[in-house]
């Protein structure tokens, strides 16, 4: 990883952190949120996972506007770090702990290769 890209990962690392803490708090269910990045093709492929714990409660919040919001969230704090996207939907994907445990034993690295 070059030091520029260490650089990015760090305001990646601290901006997604701050979501994390308020999805938290806001949204139902929510747990955990990742990113995954080719530097070698930033901004495009970045795509962030946010993690809820079941399956029902995912849904019910993908039926809600709350999605909206935690879009703009996100949005808002990669602007913070000079990272806009036109479409911020298409680089955020939902995933559940309870499909994790199912269908990966709950590893996770292997789940989101």
């Amino acid at each position: 990883m070059r030091k520029s890209d260490k650089k990015v990962e760090n305001q990646l690392r601290v901006a997604l952190t701050d979501v994390c803490e308020t999805a938290l708090k806001h949204f139902n269910g929510f747990q955990w949120l990742t990113h995954l990045v080719n530097y070698s093709n930033f901004p495009s492929s970045l795509q962030v996972v946010c993690i809820f714990d079941t399956n029902d409660n995912l849904a019910s919040f993908m039926e809600s506007d709350r999605c909206t919001e935690l879009g703009y969230l996100i949005q808002k704090k990669f602007f913070e770090i000079n990272i806009n996207f036109k479409h911020i939907t298409n680089h955020i994907s939902y995933d559940t702990e309870e499909n994790c445990n199912k269908n990966n034993n709950g590893n996770w690295a292997d789940r989101l290769k």
